[in-house]
């Protein structure tokens, strides 16, 4: 059986935010089968983390490229690879079989076909809905819990900035404070978030950092007595604002 297989793509290199015309979609006819003797696995992707780490991906040079093996820069027309959850429909691989759930680097697309070298394993979902698996028992859950619970090693009462509080990784943060009773204050790029953060995920403050000319008096003015742990998700100025 052969189906048209939709993927995502950049145009070409970005440069500053991404924008929806820096993508585009593509097709290509694919076989929902594998030769026989060979390792390829075909997986259905469901769900797939967009992260803002892929910015720096999509550039035609950042830092991180160097940095991060893990993130190597991303081609113009290629397809973009991610974080994601799916289920195998073929499989040369013993090690998976068919409607099996599996979790690991799939693609911005309908299907993702794994060759040789691949990071994918069976996922048992643990009774909890497959979106969790990207999100809060994913990449960016392991990265708010153990980054604010293994490195910050917080105390209870201590006071909390959390940098792009909105996002993924920051929402998760700032929650996980207020629930070990931290003090917490974040930070997010629109009025909206701001209200998000404070009256649906109970930060105790939050405040537009677009709206603000002098950063290093505004955390002033949040934290009179000082910041006890400052979890970045920006770096630049924000970060020497916060130390």
């Amino acid at each position: 059986m052969e189906v048209s297989n939709n993927y995502i793509t950049m145009k070409g290199h970005i440069d500053g935010k991404p924008k929806e015309d820096d993508f585009g979609i593509k097709a290509s006819q694919l076989s929902l089968s594998v030769e026989p003797g060979s390792n390829h696995i075909i997986v259905k992707n469901l769900y797939v983390s967009i992260d803002p780490f892929q910015i720096n991906r999509m550039k035609s040079f950042s830092s991180l490229q160097e940095s991060a093996k893990f993130a190597p820069d991303l081609t113009p027309d290629k397809v973009i690879d991610a974080y994601g959850v799916g289920k195998v429909v073929a499989s040369g691989n013993t090690d998976f079989e068919k409607d099996d759930l599996v979790v690991g680097l799939l693609i911005w697309g309908e299907y993702s076909v794994l060759k040789g070298e691949y990071w994918l394993s069976k996922l048992d979902p643990m009774g909890f809905p497959l979106s969790y698996h990207v999100g809060i028992l994913g990449m960016s859950g392991l990265t708010a819990y153990s980054g604010f619970f293994e490195v910050c090693k917080p105390k209870k009462g201590e006071k909390v900035f959390v940098s792009a509080a909105s996002g993924s990784v920051g929402n998760l943060v700032g929650q996980y404070a207020k629930l070990f009773g931290c003090h917490v204050v974040g930070c997010a790029g629109s009025n909206e978030k701001v209200a998000f953060l404070k009256e649906k995920l109970g930060f105790d403050d939050a405040f537009n950092y677009k709206e603000v000319t002098d950063l290093k008096a505004t955390l002033k003015r949040y934290f009179p007595d000082g910041i006890d742990i400052y979890f970045d998700n920006v770096g630049a100025e924000m970060l020497e604002a916060a130390v």
